[in-house]
């Protein structure tokens, strides 16, 4: 799909969101088609910088693509918000870290002949500082539609995204170890801080720089990866488990050498009799 041919088919945009993960998909719409931008609070950037035109819920709503850039705890509001207003045949696009939830809000709140496609673009705000080419997302078409077939076509020809057609339930279920271990190992590592700045290791780097890739990210975004997806319960405690495993075997170990470790040589037992 060309860029003219993504302006005809998607003549205007909605994006319901601007906070830091709308910001960013208008940025990297904004080249391609008209973007109408709905956000209920104060603007915390110019949203025309990035070609888009601030709007109200309603104009937002009748565009031929609807893309929902709200936190999931948020996402059954916006549904019933905008659902009177949407058109038979729009593409009401989220992007959520989970799939499972949010496909079904939409599949319960959304009009009939509204075409539903639910993705995950596996980066954020940190990650896409350099571009977002060759970077990944997670689509999970929820008919055969021709306009998820066309939006898909536009992420991998023109965004140059590497798409991955899957299930909520697929995604869901790598997504809990995938992101669920990233951002509770990021918490941890954030909680322990101040950490070594100076004398480290490449592998010590690398790790903090996992870390500072969602350090950053809203509450929303941890709530959602560890408490919406009904896999991550199940991860985080085998980890946890593995962990204390770990932690009992080292305690074993510097036991057992305590006790076959010998006694210290002193002056009186190393002189003789």
């Amino acid at each position: 799909m060309s860029v003219s041919q993504a302006t005809q088919f998607y003549p205007a945009v909605g994006v319901i969101g601007f906070g830091a993960f709308g910001r960013l998909i208008v940025r990297h719409l904004g080249p391609h088609m008209a973007l109408r931008v709905y956000d209920p609070r104060p603007a915390e950037a110019d949203s025309q910088t990035y070609g888009a035109v601030r709007t109200d819920l309603i104009a937002a709503a009748r565009c031929s693509v609807v893309i929902l850039a709200v936190p999931v705890s948020r996402l059954s509001d916006v549904v019933a918000d905008i659902a009177p207003h949407l058109r038979s045949g729009t593409l009401v696009v989220d992007v959520g870290s989970v799939k499972m939830i949010p496909v079904e809000i939409m599949r319960a709140g959304l009009p009939a002949g509204v075409e539903i496609l639910g993705t995950h673009p596996l980066f954020g705000p940190q990650s896409a500082v350099g571009g977002i080419a060759g970077l990944k997302i997670a689509v999970c078409p929820d008919t055969t539609g021709r306009h998820g077939r066309r939006a898909a076509a536009f992420l991998r020809t023109v965004l140059k995204l590497k798409v991955i057609v899957t299930t909520p339930e697929a995604h869901d279920r790598e997504a809990a170890a995938v992101q669920g271990l990233t951002h509770l190992i990021a918490r941890v590592l954030v909680a322990m801080e101040p950490l070594p700045t100076h004398m480290t290791t490449r592998s010590f780097s690398l790790l903090m720089q996992a870390v500072d890739m969602v350090r950053h990210d809203a509450p929303e975004v941890f709530e959602a990866i560890e408490r919406s997806n009904p896999f991550a319960a199940d991860v985080r405690q085998r980890f946890f488990k593995l962990a204390a495993q770990v932690e009992a075997d080292l305690a074993r170990r510097n036991l057992s050498a305590a006790v076959e470790q010998p006694p210290l040589m002193t002056a009186r037992t190393s002189a003789g009799p």
